[in-house]
């Protein structure tokens, strides 16, 4: 399986042993007020050696942006677009794509591992977030689309050619996707696009999108789940019948986010993926991984907003001492790191019983969502945590730009809040871990 991750001669050196991260774990933070260094505080215990090589090669292209970077970015609203051409240049869009494709057919295991050392490095949410859905919406277009489809929709993307998005929140219906109102009417070898979506992250700069939309009308369906249908289209903004409009937002800004119009937008009735009516069975193979994905990135943002607060809690000194020697800054960080060391074993277990329902044909599917689910509610609770200990360590720097934990602190309520909220999540164990009724 190591030779999969060599997947481009520009990694030779992924064969060797890790022992430690050194872009991760001794890069110098740069201060203003007081002089640190960051260290890798999470165990690297316990993972794969594929994983490990991952995570090597991902921090050796993340280096080469320092959290000035991701500031600057933050600031200007600029999308992060060599972060993402050299994450293409040597294949990591296609980690967990199909290596005939020019993937490199590892799992969402081992795409965890890399939005979360992204995440780690200092980019943040929003440096995962380049890359994010391209590796998770085009899961069910891997496997539910012809042959002749996958040759053609996801080479280009694997190669950095086009980015895709992910249409499937809407303004009225919130996490009632089955009550989703964007249509798809059949016209000739077309169809027609109608509606709205909410909230479509690197819908700006994307080419394409994995769209779910309503073929059949609500009203005469027996079965709410069988109207709607997906589709992988053009997103092209020079033709009739598409609108985006940014939505100003408080944190990740580097990444745009939208509502995207759609009025009579024609669209080949060859981008339909799998049959019509089967969409949400079919996008469902996509939501377990995001929830992987998305914790493995809450956990890079609370893992380096912890390094900070450590960082600056022992170089920090008020009264003749260091402020970490003081058991009221000590014991919340202490605790910070158990709870995101725990969240870590969740969800790596909860990937890797992904990748293994995946190879069994997904036999294991309730046992999957409730340990993704899980994992996604657990990473953002810890990385909220350490995000916000770390902005209180460092007292009135932490509300510093030039500290960068303020950034991290406005980030870390993403993975709380989606692709689903805590009480969704607390009401899906309930139901299906604890066999408890319904509740909503």
């Amino acid at each position: 399986m190591a030779s999969k991750v060599l997947f481009r001669a520009s990694l030779p050196s992924l064969r060797r042993p890790i022992r430690t991260i050194p872009s991760l774990c001794t890069s110098p933070i740069s201060r203003y007020f007081s002089s640190s260094q960051s260290h890798c505080v999470m165990s690297l215990s316990g993972f794969t050696q594929e994983q490990l090589d991952v995570r090597e090669a991902v921090s050796k292209i993340c280096s080469k942006y320092p959290d000035e970077y991701w500031m600057e970015h933050d600031n200007s609203g600029e999308y992060p677009h060599e972060l993402h051409g050299d994450l293409a240049r040597d294949g990591w869009i296609g980690i967990a794509l199909p290596e005939e494709l020019g993937g490199a057919g590892l799992g969402i295991s081992e795409a965890t591992m890399m939005l979360h050392t992204i995440a780690e490095s200092g980019a943040g949410i929003a440096g995962a977030q380049s890359i994010h859905a391209n590796v998770y919406a085009t899961q069910p277009v891997a496997k539910f689309a012809s042959a002749e489809q996958r040759a053609r929709m996801l080479p280009k993307l694997i190669a950095g050619e086009t980015r895709t998005c992910f249409g499937v929140t809407e303004p009225n219906t919130g996490l009632e996707t089955l009550k989703l109102t964007t249509q798809a009417k059949r016209d000739g070898d077309s169809y027609l696009i109608s509606g709205q979506k909410i909230w479509i992250s690197s819908a700006q700069v994307a080419t394409k999108m994995v769209l779910l939309a309503r073929t059949t009308p609500l009203s005469p369906l027996s079965k709410p789940s069988e109207g709607l249908s997906l589709f992988f289209i053009d997103l092209d903004k020079t033709a009739p019948g598409l609108d985006l409009k940014r939505i100003p937002k408080m944190g990740g800004r580097a990444i745009d986010a939208n509502e995207v119009f759609f009025d009579n937008y024609r669209v080949p009735a060859d981008t339909l993926i799998g049959k019509e009516g089967q969409g949400f069975k079919i996008v469902l193979h996509g939501l377990n991984a995001e929830r992987c994905l998305l914790a493995g990135e809450a956990l890079g943002l609370g893992y380096a907003a912890l390094s900070r607060a450590a960082s600056y809690a022992k170089t920090r000194i008020v009264f003749g001492r260091p402020i970490g020697q003081n058991q009221g800054i000590q014991h919340p960080l202490a605790s910070a790191y158990m709870h995101l060391e725990a969240a870590k074993l969740a969800t790596y277990h909860a990937a890797r019983l992904y990748d293994q329902s995946a190879k069994e044909g997904g036999r294991m599917g309730e046992e999957v969502g409730v340990a993704c689910n899980s994992a996604k509610y657990l990473a953002a609770e810890a990385a909220f945590t350490a995000c916000e200990r770390a902005v209180l360590t460092h007292g009135g720097m932490g509300y510093a730009q030039e500290y960068h934990v303020e950034r991290y602190m406005r980030e870390v309520f993403v993975p709380r809040i989606a692709p689903v909220s805590r009480e969704m999540i607390m009401n899906y164990i309930g139901e299906k871990a604890l066999g408890l009724p319904r509740s909503y």
